[in-house]
Order: structure tokens, then C-alpha cells, then sequence
């Protein structure tokens, strides 16, 4: 009697997104949600029985067969979108905001967005010329220089499509801008000297050992201009909300961002994942007017108080530098609404993130802020800004949006980021990562490949659907 032929799983998985922290959580996930017998891995996608074989791919964005997923829509699913610029470069969300606010005046992003000025510039000499539209940036200086000026307005230059915080820097007067491009320019001098000199020395040593040498770039906040021609510069949030670190009580408090998970399915639906992080800044917050000196040379010791992007600290600084957002206390204290003083508070953490106290009345308010700014703000990048963010029905995208609440408890979106670093998340809160990509698992790869049986959901509340619309692409 010939043995039966097991039954063919319902998709196949290619499961390889080429990061130590990540990669055994996705297979975890599935394991943990979906029946053994409904999938198998495959190593790549020659492995795959025939083209028309159901497929998830979860790999890094370079990686990804984008071929394979348009020519088979209904059966090929894949964890990203293939244009989604509108939302993740800094200066084309930006223009979404724009474009959005123009449409609706009344749109909530207009509430939690600070507006923009864009411009391009190569290098420092262009710099005037690139600012002669930039109204609202001169219009600030004139105010900075008038009477009454000791209470200086900042500003934040962002570099349009840098990430891990470089390129940051605050200024509040032409002249500082001026002089954030020069040193730029002189950093990249520098660098090529150096480059030189080791070309030098690699020669050298290829002559006697036969070997190549290897370049090694600096590290830091630090941006070839040239390379990155787009930037933008919005009003610098202050006073913002501060907190103590839970561990540290003795010490000032200091700023933080909330990193918030977004999963975005098809085209197109958007979900809130419920557990959120708290981002510290390594050093206590002081005003930039308290540190002008410093903050005006950009420092990378002066911006540690004002980066809250944990991937620019060191390892012992980001130790309990990142905390869950819903067990922060319950309790303001110092909490001044004219915006003058700001509001601090004490913190306690814990490793659980399932184990969540009932919402308190002021992260309430935040986290309902949250969704709101997050629904606008991909509605109005698919509905306005269509050619630079466009879903698709078998794709998802796992976005981290970073919002900074300011000491009256409004909340700003920072920026969008795709293929977030969730090693910035740690050991500690490492159960945040883990529930997400099981979210993902029952909330996509389930209903995409209709698998039955789905082990355990107590999680899916903690996936906030923020928007549903039907986009028309099938």
C-alpha cells in the first residue's frame, strides 16, 4: 500500500531580511501563528515548485523580486511597496503636507506638522540664491534681530534623504546656516585629503603585499552636500514634553520621541500598532539659547540633548534609553500650557509590553492624536501625491513614524522611515518587535494566503486600523 503524498502547504516563504535582530523574530511569528503544514521556507526563488506558486517574500528592500510580485498579483505577497517616496524622503513629504493642506485648510496635518521650507543647494556660495523664496526663514531672522529678539525662534535642517539622524543640524540666523554648509564643505576636504593619502598607502601596499586596502569612512552627523542637494528647514519644536528616565530619576529630564509602528496592507489599508516606544536624547534637554555657542558650532556633544535617534549614541548611553510609551507614569507633573515651561514627569518601565496598565487620560490624548495625523497622512499621500506612493494590493510595508509631543501635549509628526532599525528597540522592549510581526502575520499573511487555523489572536486588538480605502488597483 503506497503511502499518501502530503497535501502541498499553502504558500511557500522566502523569509531572509539579512538583520540578526529581525530575521528570527519573522520566523517565529509565523511559526507562532500559522500551522506548520500550511507553509514552507525556501532558501530562494528558484526553490519555488513553479512561478504560479503562492509566494511571501520578506526581504530587504534590494533583494526583493519586484518582477515576480507584479506578474503574479493574486498569488506572489511581498513586505514592501515599490514607490513610496512621498512619505519617506523629508522633502517630498513635505510637499505631500503642502499639496494636502491646500486642498483641505481644515486637515488635521496642518495641527500636527510643522510647515517646511525647501530648497536645493550644492554647495555654500549657492546658499543666498537657493534662499530667495524662503520668506518665512528671513522673515524669522528679521524677528530674531528685532527688538525683543532675546527669545531667539530655531530652526531644524533636515537633509532630504538622510537617515540615522545625519546631517541634522539647528540654527537661528542666516549667518549659522551660512556656516553649517562651510563646515560641511571643509569636513568633505578634509575627507579627501585623507582619501588621497590612503590611496597613497594602498598603493604602496599593494605594491609589496599584493592586497587591497580597505577605505574606511568617518562616522558621525556628518553629510557630503554635494551628494545631498535637497534639504528642508522647519521651526524647531520647544519647549517639548520631558521626561526622566526611569532609571535615572536623579537626573534632568529630557526630550524624547515616540516611535510608532504603522503597517500599511494593499491599497489601502493602515493600521496603528497600540505598543509605542519612548526615544531619549542622551544628554538633559536645555534650551538651544541656553547653549547657542555650542548649539551654533552643531556640535556633536551640544545636539546629544536635542537628537533623540538612539542609533547616534553609544552602546552604554542607549542602555535605558528607550522605554514603552503606555508604562510611562500616569501622572504630569509641571505641566505649563503657555507653552513657556516645560512639562516633565517621572517614568517607570517594564519588560512586558502585553502586561499594559489602563491608558491614563494624557497618553490617551496622545495616542488618539497619533491616529489621526497617521490616516491623513497617508491618505494624502495616495490621493495627492499618487505618483511618488503607490500601493499596491499584494504588498505591505511596515513603516516607523517618530512623533515629538511639545510641553502642551501636541503632538508632531517628525518623520516617516521604511525598513525601520528595530535594534534601536533593545533587549528590554523587545517583546514590541515580537507582537508586531505576529500582528502582521494575522492582520496580511493570513488572509493574503487564506490560511485557516491561525494559532492564538489575543494580540490583533493592538492592530488599529486607521484607514480603509479602496484605491482602485487591482
Amino acid at each position: 500500500m503506497s503511502t499518501p503524498t502530503p497535501p502541498s502547504p499553502k504558500f511557500y516563504a522566502l523569509i531572509d531580511y539579512e538583520d540578526p535582530y529581525v530575521q528570527p523574530l519573522i520566523l517565529s511569528a509565523l511559526s507562532a501563528r500559522i500551522p506548520e503544514s500550511s507553509y514552507a521556507l525556501i532558501p530562494t526563488l528558484s526553490s519555488l515548485p513553479t512561478p504560479k506558486s503562492p509566494l511571501l517574500q520578506f526581504r530587504q528592500y534590494e533583494a526583493i523580486d519586484f518582477p515576480h510580485l507584479l506578474a503574479h498579483p493574486s498569488s506572489s505577497l511581498t513586505n514592501s511597496y515599490i514607490i513610496r517616496k512621498a512619505l519617506i524622503r523629508k522633502h517630498y513629504l513635505s510637499t505631500t503636507v503642502a499639496n494636502w493642506i491646500t486642498k483641505y485648510p481644515d486637515s488635521a496635518l496642518k495641527k500636527h506638522v510643522k510647515p517646511a521650507v525647501e530648497f536645493e543647494v550644492d554647495y555654500a556660495e549657492f546658499l543666498d540664491e537657493a534662499l530667495v523664496e524662503a520668506w518665512e526663514l528671513r522673515e524669522s531672522w528679521a524677528r530674531n534681530e528685532g527688538p525683543g529678539g532675546e527669545e531667539k525662534e530655531w530652526w531644524i535642517l533636515k537633509p532630504g534623504m538622510s537617515e540615522r539622524g545625519q546631517g541634522i543640524r539647528l540654527f537661528s540666523s542666516e549667518e549659522e546656516l551660512t556656516r553649517i554648509f562651510e563646515g560641511w564643505e571643509e569636513d568633505e576636504e578634509e575627507d579627501e585629503e585623507e582619501d588621497e593619502e590612503e590611496d597613497e598607502d594602498a598603493r604602496s601596499d599593494q605594491d609589496e603585499a599584493g592586497i587591497e586596502a580597505n577605505k574606511i569612512k568617518p562616522q558621525g552627523t556628518g553629510i557630503i552636500t554635494s551628494q545631498l542637494r535637497h534639504f528642508i528647514a522647519q521651526q524647531y519644536i520647544h519647549p517639548p514634553l520631558l521626561l526622566k528616565l526611569s532609571q535615572d530619576k536623579d537626573t534632568p529630564p529630557r526630550k524624547f520621541h515616540i516611535r510608532t509602528y504603522v503597517l500599511s496592507v494593499g491599497a489601502l489599508k493602515v493600521y496603528v500598532y497600540k505598543p509605542m516606544l519612548a526615544l531619549f536624547a542622551a544628554r538633559p534637554y536645555t534650551a538651544p539659547s541656553d547653549l547657542s555657542g555650542a548649539v551654533i558650532q552643531n556640535s556633536d556633544e551640544a545636539l546629544r540633548a536635542h537628537l533623540t535617534n538612539t542609533c547616534l549614541q553609544d552602546s552604554n548611553e542607549r542602555e535605558g534609553s528607550v522605554e514603552l510609551f503606555w508604562r510611562l507614569s500616569d501622572e504630569l507633573t509641571g505641566l505649563n500650557s503657555n507653552s513657556k515651561s516645560n512639562a516633565t514627569l517621572n517614568s517607570t518601565s517594564t519588560s512586558n509590553p502585553s502586561d499594559l496598565p489602563p491608558s491614563s487620560s494624557w497618553k490617551q490624548s496622545i495616542f488618539t492624536q497619533i491616529l489621526t495625523t497617521t490616516s491623513e497622512i497617508f491618505e494624502a499621500a495616495a490621493r495627492s501625491m499618487s505618483i511618488h506612493f503607490q500601493p499596491l494590493p499584494n504588498c505591505f510595508e511596515i513603516f516607523g513614524l517618530d512623533f515629538l509631543v511639545d510641553a502642551d501635549l501636541n503632538v508632531w509628526l517628525l518623520e516617516v522611515n521604511a525598513f525601520p532599525d528595530f535594534r534601536q528597540t533593545g533587549v528590554d522592549c523587545k517583546g514590541v518587535v515580537e507582537g508586531l510581526f505576529m500582528g502582521v502575520v494575522d492582520t496580511v499573511v493570513a488572509p493574503f494566503f487564506g490560511v485557516d487555523g491561525v494559532v492564538g489572536k489575543e494580540g490583533e486588538d493592538d492592530m488599529v486600523r486607521v484607514l480603509d480605502v479602496d484605491l482602485g488597483r487591482r
